[in-house]
């Protein structure tokens, strides 16, 4: 397999008629990264896709491939292959002869291409199914097909169009841990577009978190987890609890914020006073049922329980802010259960409520 390229997106923007689908976006993708651009419908992620394989035109801003500009060069000069969503087979050729597809396109011989395929095929463990059509296989085994279709041209980049969203829950893990054996074995750059934190979070070398066509953070699963940039990347991992207010005093390292008609709270960070601001804190890290230090915590009404198996999860309101969640171990919970309509001491430590930016610069 050749060599993994780094990818540079250097101020990138694309405009549909009065619409800006990606505002001017700068982003690094070092070579052999598995890199995931994760975020809600419409945020710019698959326009971003699509402009580094050259299936969309970049109306501003260029893309670079290792050294080489590839903003105007056609798809088929890039060094990239895209596998579509749809996985878009062909349902009248047998898998050999879909995988091979690209290589007829380039005028390579039957036996040479053929051998390619299979090669491609056995990669994929499909070998035995190498005469079959692809409605004679299963939605894993079509995914399978239509990656070795998108490999065969031996591309240095990778691009996924939500491969995994048309497969059943179960097979989407077996497939999720599929693909990251396949990248770690080639070596090669994969650019895999989601929707699903999940996903993301189990793929990622680098998750790259968009919002409105923006940038809101590009960092390693660990450092999105542990510390999101933004009120955006916060709420949308779902990982914290995000309190909004004005900041009333500050300390050394530490700021008070003060919530409309609530409580007041302390994160660790720095901001100037009268500013609005908001705080993250860990949903895993909110304990209930013990008095704690003030500004580290309120009493609350619990408004919904849900049994998760190995912990439960508590949504509940009070001192100003509307549905806080806290992620209990199962044996805390039991230990003192609680049910809806009941008031509760929630607290947590400071390291676990941090002070968010804006947007990041992107």
């Amino acid at each position: 397999m050749s060599k993994a390229a780094a990818i540079d997106i250097a101020g990138v923007s694309k405009i549909y008629g009065n619409t800006t689908a990606v505002h001017e976006i700068s982003l690094k993708i070092p070579a052999g990264t598995y890199c995931c651009l994760l975020g809600p419908s419409g945020c710019g992620k698959t326009s971003t896709l699509r402009m580094i394989a050259g299936h969309e035109t970049i109306s501003a801003g260029d893309i670079l491939l290792g050294n080489t500009n590839i903003t105007d060069l056609p798809p088929a000069r890039r060094g990239t292959a895209m596998m579509f969503q749809s996985y878009a087979l062909f349902p009248h050729l047998d898998l050999i002869d879909n995988v091979a597809f690209s290589l007829k396109m380039k005028g390579v011989d039957k036996q040479a291409r053929h051998a390619k395929a299979l090669e491609m095929l056995r990669l994929m463990q499909l070998e035995p199914y190498a005469n079959r059509r692809p409605a004679q296989l299963s939605g894993g085994q079509q995914q399978r097909v239509a990656l070795a279709r998108a490999l065969i041209t031996d591309p240095e980049v990778l691009l996924l169009d939500e491969p995994l969203s048309a497969l059943d829950p179960f097979l989407k893990i077996r497939m999720r841990a599929e693909l990251k054996k396949l990248q770690t074995s080639l070596g090669i750059t994969f650019v895999h577009v989601t929707h699903s934190q999940e996903e993301a979070m189990a793929l990622a070398d680098l998750i790259v978190i968009m919002n409105d066509g923006r940038i809101e953070q590009a960092a390693p699963p660990r450092t999105v987890f542990q510390r999101p940039a933004t009120a955006f990347v916060a709420r949308f991992m779902g990982d914290h609890n995000v309190i909004s207010g004005r900041v009333t005093a500050v300390g050394e390292g530490s700021v008070t914020i003060s919530v409309a008609g609530g409580g007041d709270f302390t994160a660790s960070g720095q901001a100037e006073i009268g500013a609005p601001v908001d705080i993250a804190v860990r949903t895993d890290r909110v304990r209930i049922g013990e008095g704690g230090v003030p500004g580290l915590g309120f009493t609350g009404s619990v408004t919904n329980v849900e049994y998760r198996g190995s912990t439960v999860k508590l949504m509940l309101s009070g001192a100003g802010v509307e549905d806080f969640t806290a992620i209990l171990s199962e044996s805390a919970y039991f230990a003192n259960p609680v049910k809806v309509g009941e008031a509760v001491v929630l607290n947590w430590d400071l390291a676990d409520a941090i002070l968010l930016g804006g947007p990041a610069a992107g």
